[in-house]
């Protein structure tokens, strides 16, 4: 038989098999439909982290007293592990101060940009009239160049100033969290209004576009003022997650990444001499490029992968077991009509490749279905995220590669097995 001839029994044998086929098909397709669809969400999240920790890009860093992760140890216990007890007392006990980053901001002399920031608390409660929000509003005090620097755009009115940074007046820039909060989806109309940051007054001088959300906290459910007023009101509140002692950030972003590492150089040899330390001690703070988090994240989402494809490839183990145990079933109840076919000319290879392909095409079937639901369920994930549409070209072709191998593993021995039948024997077979 010719090709064509054989691949249209094929496909005949496995239509006329609705049931099983149906079966076969759907146990292959929760296979696939965890491999992609858990990969098509992991690809999702690593776009948003990619969006949320790495505004500035490939061309700044963060200057901060304390090394943290947000998974796994920080960077006291990896250096008490080491056996630096004096690296650790150093990097834990003495945090940045006001003075100490208004100076480096004065001396730094490589071009760029430099803002300064402090946290004033992620429990903070927002009120206007009679509306308030729920104590988780964070409060960051910065200057004129931190909105632009850590990737908040501007919506409506203005950012800080220098004279808002010097002077200390109360006025504060609000997120998209709080604007629908009190003003609906009109960012314009919160401009030069007055709210109360606990119970103190503020007025609103611009509006950020929103940033989204990730790992469970929401980018725009924030206030922010001038580092000075954080400093008088809001340092004995609840303290960051990230630092039990208060302490101030320093963000820097050079025009060239081909400057990255000679401004980092520059950037701690400053650092140094403002934090007086001698030149045989390690440094007492901890410099991160802007992708550092992003970086950390994904090597944490690689172990999500792996589970991904350990849960894939069980199931498609169950399935290929089952399939080559549907092929064989299959064997035995044409074994008759082998006989005939052996007795009227066919030849084992046609006979073999026949139940292959049958085999094959159960496993594409399953192939095709369980991409389907898996990038279905996966972008269901993307929504939630409001990332865009993911399309997982590489983990579709793996799955079409793997559905194609379960098929040839499953059908080769019932093949083969079909292919040597005796006819005398295949036609007296009841």
């Amino acid at each position: 038989m010719k090709l064509r001839d054989v691949l249209s029994l094929a496909f005949r044998t496995v239509r006329s098999n609705k049931l099983r086929t149906g079966i076969t098909v759907t146990i292959i397709a929760f296979g696939i439909m965890a491999l992609v669809g858990i990969n098509t969400a992991i690809d999702a999240m690593k776009q948003k982290f990619t969006e949320s920790f790495a505004s500035m890009g490939a061309m700044g860093f963060t200057i901060h007293y304390k090394d943290y992760q947000f998974f796994g140890r920080n960077d006291e216990v990896t250096k008490e592990k080491k056996g630096s007890k004096k690296n650790k007392v150093s990097n834990s006990k003495i945090p940045i101060s006001k003075d100490q980053a208004e100076l480096f901001k004065k001396n730094y002399k490589v071009p760029s940009k430099v803002s300064m920031s402090i946290r004033g608390g992620e429990s903070n409660i927002v009120s206007m009239g009679t509306a308030k929000t729920n104590p988780t509003v964070q409060v960051l005090g910065a200057d004129e160049d931190f909105a632009e620097l850590n990737g908040y755009k501007i919506e409506a009115g203005r950012s800080l100033n220098e004279l808002d940074v010097r002077s200390g007046r109360n006025v504060c820039i609000i997120g998209s969290d709080l604007v629908k909060k009190f003003f609906g989806n009109n960012p314009e109309s919160a401009l030069e209004k007055i709210i109360k940051i606990n119970g103190i007054p503020f007025r609103v001088i611009g509006t950020m576009e929103s940033k989204g959300a990730s790992i469970g906290r929401s980018w725009d459910n924030v206030a922010i003022t001038s580092y000075n007023n954080v400093r008088r009101f809001f340092l004995s509140s609840t303290p960051s997650p990230f630092s039990s002692t208060p302490s101030f950030s320093i963000q820097v972003k050079v025009p060239d990444v081909n400057q990255m590492d000679y401004a980092i150089g520059e950037a701690e040899g400053v650092f140094r001499t403002i934090r007086r330390v001698n030149t045989t001690d390690a440094s007492n703070f901890v410099i991160d490029k802007s992708d550092r988090f992003v970086q950390e994240l994904l090597t944490n989402l690689a172990f999500i992968t792996w589970a991904a494809v350990i849960i894939g490839s069980i199931t498609l183990l169950g399935a290929a077991v089952g399939l080559m145990n549907i092929m064989l079933v299959s064997v035995t109840e044409r074994t008759k009509e082998i006989g005939l076919v052996k007795a009227l000319g066919g030849r084992k290879a046609s006979i073999r490749q026949q139940f292959l392909y049958e085999s094959i095409i159960i496993s594409l079937l399953g192939a095709i279905l369980g991409s389907f639901l898996g990038i279905l369920i996966g972008n269901v994930f993307s929504l939630v995220l409001s990332t865009g549409f993911v399309f997982p070209w590489i983990w579709l072709i793996l799955g079409v590669v793997i559905c194609t191998g379960v098929g040839i593993l499953a059908g080769l021995y019932p093949s083969l097995k079909a292919s040597r039948l005796n006819p005398i024997q295949a036609l007296r077979y009841e």
